[in-house]
């Protein structure tokens, strides 16, 4: 079986965003399956000047191959067919698509991941370009071969939202780097760099994603704030991330805290430097409203610090239901919960351990191989009709 894989994503300005992990880490892995399967072999789309140098720097490997072309480079044409013409010229039996956004032509067959279905269940203007997602989301959920999506949360959504049977969708578990998030100590002078850079002086509380308005950071500001009124306590709240939609808004509304030094944004970070920020804090939070799988929640978890998280989406599901969990639209509640788990030494090395169970369930090894099984199947068929 030869797959396309569409590298659409895999360009410097999609870095920092989870889909990118997401293309980027799945693309590694069926590089090392591929190399103890002849039966898989991979074709993957390289343009210089537009794909990342991690592609850019990969040579031909056995059951591996790059395949240059200057089409990649067409953004709008590339998603209107220009990826399966491609794929067809390459000689693929199947097209791998790892977002939406893809119109199938029919030439090669078509698996995509939908990771959720945010423009559909979220009020206009809280999801950037919401109208043009709402439309590719529809196209490959109705014209597709099959879907991939990140939780069972997801699928039902999908299923209900397209009227698609259940059987076209597959649940298949995102994964996270082992090697960084992880509970062992980060290195002390580099998180006291680290803690002088962005002026973070003592206990915090901790966030980290895109700054943006479905993220519910504003509620998340108005509840530290309730919190230190409350406790009269010297407890910062770090959002770290890049800046998304909403992002502005939410800064000049925080600008009071900020000056003060309360509340620290520290833009978009290495993984590296997250990691050691995430070990330091007192309390991870996770207040969105919606999520598909939430990898900053399970990176947070694997990293051995306490979680609490939204009781809303996919976030109870894919956390295994062992967290703390509050209702997004309540400042109140959000204070409350964050409060009784800095309150308790019990509850939290509690919240500790469950996390790190649960998070040693998720692996990219674990999600590309049952990509692959859910690929092998299309494959296998669409073969078969045609037979027939």
């Amino acid at each position: 079986m030869i797959i396309a894989f569409d590298t659409f994503l895999l360009t410097k300005r999609f870095r920092n965003v989870g889909i990118y992990e997401y293309a980027l880490n799945l693309l590694k892995q069926f590089h090392e399956i591929a190399l103890g399967d002849s039966s898989i072999a991979v074709r993957y789309f390289v343009s210089p000047g537009y794909s990342d140098d991690v592609l850019n720097g990969n040579s031909h490997v056995a059951g591996c191959e790059p395949v240059p072309t200057s089409l990649l480079r067409h953004h709008r044409l590339w998603r209107l067919g220009l990826l399966t013409a491609a794929s067809a010229r390459a000689g693929a039996d199947i097209v791998f698509a790892p977002c939406v956004s893809v119109l199938p032509l029919g030439l090669v067959p078509l698996v995509v991941t939908i990771h959720d279905v945010m423009p559909k269940k979220l009020p206009p203007g809280l999801v950037e370009r919401g109208a043009a997602l709402r439309g590719a989301t529809w196209v490959s959920a109705k014209m597709s071969q099959k879907i991939i999506t990140d939780s069972e949360h997801s699928k039902k959504d999908i299923v209900e939202l397209y009227g698609l049977p259940p059987e076209k969708v597959s649940v298949v578990y995102l994964g996270y780097d082992q090697t960084i998030f992880n509970p062992s100590p980060p290195d002390g002078k580099k998180r006291e760099a680290l803690l002088t850079k962005f002026g973070i002086r003592g206990p915090y509380i901790f966030h980290h994603g895109m700054v943006q308005l479905r993220k519910n950071l504003g509620r998340l500001v108005k509840a530290h704030d309730l919190l230190r009124s409350r406790r009269n306590l010297d407890l910062q709240l770090v959002l770290a991330g890049p800046f998304g939609l909403g992002s502005k808004q939410l800064m000049e509304a925080a600008h009071r805290q900020v000056a003060d030094g309360k509340i620290i944004f520290t833009g978009p970070l290495d993984s590296s430097d997250l990691a050691i920020l995430i070990k330091g804090a007192a309390l991870c939070v996770i207040p969105s409203l919606y999520e598909g799988f939430c990898l900053p929640m399970v990176e947070a978890m694997a990293c051995g610090v306490p979680t609490v998280v939204a009781n809303g989406s996919c976030l109870p599901e894919v956390s295994g239901r062992i967290l703390r969990y509050f209702d997004p639209l309540s400042e109140e509640d959000i204070a409350a919960t964050i409060e009784s788990v800095l309150d308790h030494s019990d509850l939290q090395q509690e919240l500790i351990r469950q996390g790190l169970k649960r998070t040693s369930e998720f692996s990219w090894r674990r999600c590309a191989l049952e990509t692959l099984t859910a690929l092998t199947n299309v494959n296998a068929r669409v073969k078969a009709a045609s037979v027939g």
